[in-house]
């Protein structure tokens, strides 16, 4: 008959807070203290990368998403004068043109 090992899951923040205390004092050191896999805090530690790697790429995606609309309302504003410019010129040439 085989045992089978329950896999013990940790909080975010004590991954974290084992992540801070790897950088303080090493890898080694902080899976022993925290009698951990040093390939667990290796882990932990590319996700967090990973995670904050994707959040900033979203930031600078939202960020010029929000700008590329500026510039398309900007464009349409500038559109709909030129329309009206030209609407408003035409006008003013039939009317001349009716006049003489």
């Amino acid at each position: 008959m085989s045992t089978k090992k329950i896999r013990k899951t940790h909080t975010a923040e004590f991954k974290a807070e084992a992540l801070k205390l790897a950088d303080k004092i090493g890898v080694a050191a902080t899976a022993r203290e925290l009698k951990l896999h040093e390939s667990q805090l290796y882990n932990w530690r590319t996700a967090a990368e990973k995670k904050s790697t994707t959040s900033e790429r979203e930031s600078e995606l939202a960020a010029e998403v929000a700008r590329l609309k500026r510039q398309l309302a900007e464009q349409a504003e500038d559109l709909a004068i030129l329309k009206k410019a030209a609407v408003d010129s035409s006008d003013h040439r039939n009317t001349f043109f009716n006049h003489v």
